[in-house]
């Protein structure tokens, strides 16, 4: 806890709740950042190395997230201390178990995340009636299935092309995490004429400068194999392709994965943030140095809790996905614009953007 108070401020977390059940192996933290504008909407994350600060800084970034997108609902999220390729039977047991320890946390609204899908939340809304990112079958948008975060991932790159004077046609991109979100952005972002050189995953990286088949790269990993598995191309470790030049570099999987130590690796123009704090403050900076745009996670992949939004209004995916195009691609020029304006980093001027929205709100609450 000490680690998560060190984050505190006035905006949250308004609760942190640690999680125990060794009768079923569940070890768990719930992180509440803020409710000022509604019910705390977050994933929830299965690996074996999450923490407590992992949660609360994930769930700060959705208050932030949720904000910015002018979505009725605070920030949250949960991880699961455990691996998430165990077997089915013991993983729904484990997150039924989950869902039991926060039937009460009725200011929490869970979500997919890295590790969970929509069958997942299907356990949940059974145990405990609310979740978000649900399968079809009960009235749910599933999230991983339909891409919502990587299709605005790529309306916020187009947004930023056009600030950097970048054509996306024949522009090169590198995607780290070809999982739900990385392989949807990429398709998108393909279909606009820009070209895959690289992807990476849990197990490896493949390169090829002339560039990927991102149809059989879905096709491996549908069959439950790594890109590195990609018959043509260079196989090479998944720290490598940090290495690799190019006009678009996509951080789509774990926290803090470019740090003061390998930012200077990088050789891009555009840092588009498709996970949730994927580069640290010192990481940015030194980015930001050199002149390299960074997209903040929290404008640029607000595709999923936007659509889960919708779901939860019992919205349709044609309404939940032109709600991502005007909402993604207004924040991100609204957000390089006041950049420019106050010669700020996109960052900083998101930042005050959606705290600005948080504490209004928090004004018109009692506690």
């Amino acid at each position: 806890m000490a680690d998560v108070f060190r984050f505190a401020d006035d905006l949250g977390p308004l609760e942190i709740v640690h999680i125990h059940r060794p009768s079923v192996g569940l070890k768990a933290v719930v992180a509440i950042d803020n409710i000022a504008c509604g019910p705390a909407v977050g994933g929830v994350r299965m690996a074996a190395d999450v923490s407590a600060e992992e949660a609360f800084r994930l769930a700060r970034a959705m208050t932030l997230k949720n904000a910015a997108a002018g979505l009725p609902h605070g920030g949250g999220k949960s991880v699961i201390f455990a691996d998430p390729k165990m077997a089915l039977a013991d993983k729904e047991r484990l997150i039924r178990a989950f869902a039991s320890a926060i039937a009460d946390l009725t200011d929490y609204i869970p979500g997919p995340d890295m590790g969970t899908d929509e069958l997942a939340m299907a356990w949940i809304k059974d145990e405990t009636g609310r979740a978000v990112g649900l399968p079809r079958e009960i009235g749910g948008i599933p999230l991983d299935e339909v891409g919502a975060t990587g299709f605005g991932l790529a309306v916020a790159i187009d947004v930023a092309a056009r600030h950097i004077a970048l054509d996306l046609k024949g522009a090169r991109f590198v995607v780290q995490g070809f999982g739900s979100v990385g392989r949807h952005a990429a398709r998108h972002l393909a279909a606009k004429g820009a070209v895959l050189v690289a992807a990476s995953d849990s197990q490896g990286a493949v390169l090829d400068e002339t560039g990927l088949d991102i149809p059989a790269l879905e096709a491996l990993k549908a069959e439950g194999k790594s890109v590195k598995d990609y018959p043509r191309g260079r196989a090479v470790a998944a720290d490598a392709i940090i290495d690799l030049p190019c006009e678009i570099w996509i951080p789509a999987a774990r926290p803090d994965v470019i740090t003061a130590g390998n930012a200077g690796r990088l050789k891009t123009r555009l840092v588009a943030q498709g996970a949730n704090i994927p580069c640290t403050p010192e990481a940015e900076a030194a980015l930001a140095g050199r002149g390299v745009l960074i997209l903040p996670d929290f404008i640029a992949n607000a595709g999923g809790v936007i659509c889960a939004a919708t779901e939860y209004q019992r919205g349709t995916q044609a309404q939940a996905f032109a709600t991502i195009a005007d909402k993604i691609g207004e924040n991100t020029e609204a957000v390089l614009a006041e950049a420019k304006r106050t010669k700020s980093s996109p960052r900083a001027a998101a930042l005050s953007l959606a705290t600005a929205k948080v504490r209004r709100a928090m004004q018109m609450r009692r506690w």
